[in-house]
């Protein structure tokens, strides 16, 4: 019997699987590290809310290649500003100094078919809105009489969550 050093059984993970497809399409538009794209809010940081990264361009020579990034106006200039800390930022992911320029284009708002983009971040997946206060003394009372704190609490953040569901 030969013993397996995985626990995956002949399964591959959807990431795996798209993993070609992602890179074939990142690299028609200039990124060859995919990552740059799918890790945006990771590696920008506060900076993904005002502008994204729309190409990568390499010079004739091969010094450095240019990350041409879209912003829309009122923001352009905040992201002028900080284009250099994110240059490092994103060197740091490709593992060299393969960004030598980053470009700020700018966009409408509204009104062109591709400037219709919203460069706030997503709320992460399951988050929801703050419970009310009738929703906290109701969670309060469920857990009253448990003597344990964190048995308590555990049971307190259930029915929080059982009743906020409930008032939907």
């Amino acid at each position: 019997m030969t013993r397996r050093d995985t626990t995956t059984y002949g399964f591959k993970s959807a990431s795996k699987l798209l993993e070609s497809r992602i890179r074939k399409a990142g690299e028609t538009r200039g990124f060859a590290v995919t990552r740059l794209l799918t890790h945006w809010e990771e590696i920008a940081g506060e900076l993904a809310a005002m502008a994204r990264p729309v190409d990568v361009n390499y010079g004739r020579q091969g010094f450095g290649a240019t990350l041409t990034l879209l912003t829309t106006g009122p923001m352009a200039p905040m992201v002028e500003m900080q284009k250099e800390q994110l240059r490092e930022k994103v060197n740091a992911v490709y593992g060299y100094n393969a960004i030598a320029r980053v470009r700020v284009t700018q966009t409408a708002a509204t009104g062109f078919a591709e400037g219709q983009v919203d460069f706030a971040m997503k709320p992460k997946p399951g988050a929801r809105p703050a419970p009310t206060p009738e929703v906290l003394s109701q969670a309060r009372d469920v857990a009253d009489g448990v003597g344990d704190d964190g048995l308590r609490s555990a049971l307190e953040a259930l029915a929080r969550n059982v009743l906020s569901k409930q008032n939907k």
